[in-house]
C-alpha cells in the first residue's frame, strides 16, 4: 500500500499523519469503504461492572456495557470486525467456578470473529483450555505456539480471513514465551517459537499469496519493555512490512489513541492496546479509496 494516514480523534487530542496527501475527506464518498475492527485484551473474567466506590475503576466495564456498544457500531457499520488479545481466564469467581465456561458462550453470543492466547488461559492447564473449545463459536488463532502432542492440536490456527464490503482482512496471532510465567505442568509440551520471525512468515503469506488489503495481528507479548531484547509490540512493528495493526495484550497499557510505529519499509503500523479487565473497547476505522489506499481513524471508548 503506497500511502497511509492516521487520524486519530478523541475527547482532547487529534493526531494526523499522511503518506502521499490522502486523507479522508480527500477521497469520493462513494468510492470509500470502511472497515471497523473493535477489539479488546487483558478481559480477565471480569463479566460484571466494577461497584460504584471502586478505587481504581468505579462503575466501569461490564460486558453488558460491552455487548451494547457493539451492537450499536455493527449498526452504524454492518463490516465490523471484533477480536481479543489474549489472557480472557482468570481473575473472578466466575473462571474459578466455570473454568472458562461462561466467557466462552458469551463471547460467542457478542459474535467475537476471532482471539488469540494468552498465558492466563493456560490456568487451568492445556486440558482445561480444550474442555473449553466447545463453547467458543470465534476463531483461536496463534502462529507461534506449536500444539503438537497436546489436546488444543488441530484446535488452532496461525491465520485466518475474512471479507468485509469486498475488502480481505487477514489476521494472525501471537503469543508471550510460556516459560517463567506458566508452569511447564499446566502448557506442557506446548513449544513457543520467537514471534518476530513467525510473523514475517505470517504476513508475507497473507500479503502475497492470500492477497489481503488489510493484515492485523492480535498479539500477546506486550507494548514495550525496558529490556530491548525481550520481545514487544513496538519492536515487531518495525520488523514487519504488511502488518497494518498490532492488537495488542498482556501489559494492561492503556492507550488513548493507537501508537504510530514507522516498519521496514517506512510505512506507518499502527499499535493499539486498551488496558485491562474489560473498561475500554479499542475501536479503529480503516478507510479504503477506489485504489485500495489506506486511512485510518483510531480511539478508544470507555464502557
Amino acid at each position: 500500500m503506497d500511502r497511509r494516514t492516521f487520524l486519530d480523534r478523541t475527547s482532547t487530542a487529534s493526531l494526523f499523519i499522511g503518506l502521499g496527501g490522502l486523507s479522508v475527506a480527500s477521497c469520493n464518498q462513494e468510492t470509500v469503504k470502511k472497515i471497523t475492527i473493535l477489539h479488546t485484551n487483558d478481559v480477565h473474567s471480569h463479566i460484571d461492572p466494577f461497584p460504584k466506590d471502586h478505587s481504581q475503576f468505579a462503575n466501569l466495564g461490564g460486558l453488558a456495557r460491552r455487548a451494547s456498544l457493539v451492537e450499536s457500531i455493527r449498526q452504524e457499520n454492518p463490516n465490523t470486525l471484533l477480536f481479543d488479545a489474549g489472557d480472557i481466564f482468570q481473575g473472578t469467581p466466575y473462571f474459578n467456578f466455570y473454568g472458562g465456561e461462561l466467557e466462552f458462550k458469551l463471547m460467542s453470543k457478542l459474535k467475537y470473529d476471532a482471539a488469540t492466547i494468552g498465558n492466563h488461559d493456560f490456568d487451568n492447564g492445556v486440558e482445561g483450555l480444550a474442555a473449553q473449545l466447545p463453547h467458543a463459536k470465534f476463531k483461536l488463532l496463534s502462529a507461534n505456539y506449536d500444539f503438537t502432542n497436546t489436546l488444543m492440536a488441530g484446535h488452532v490456527k496461525p491465520w485466518e480471513t475474512y471479507f468485509a464490503d469486498g475488502i480481505k482482512v487477514g489476521v494472525y496471532g501471537l503469543g508471550i514465551q510460556l516459560k517463567g510465567l506458566v508452569s511447564e505442568s499446566l502448557f506442557k509440551e506446548t513449544k513457543y517459537v520467537h514471534p518476530y520471525p513467525v510473523a514475517q512468515d505470517m504476513e508475507r503469506i497473507l500479503k502475497t499469496e492470500e492477497k489481503c488489503d488489510l493484515i492485523i495481528c492480535l498479539s500477546h507479548i506486550g507494548y514495550e519493555y525496558k529490556n530491548e531484547d525481550r520481545p514487544s509490540d513496538i519492536k515487531l512493528a518495525t520488523k514487519t512490512k504488511y502488518t497494518d495493526l498490532i492488537i495488542g495484550g498482556h501489559t494492561h497499557t492503556f492507550l488513548e489513541r493507537p501508537t504510530v510505529v514507522k516498519n521496514q519499509i517506512g510505512n506507518d503500523v499502527l499499535v493499539n492496546q486498551v488496558g485491562c479487565f474489560g473498561i475500554n473497547l479499542g475501536r479503529v476505522d480503516f478507510y479504503f479509496d477506489a485504489a485500495k489506499n489506506i486511512s485510518a481513524n483510531g480511539t478508544r471508548i470507555i464502557v
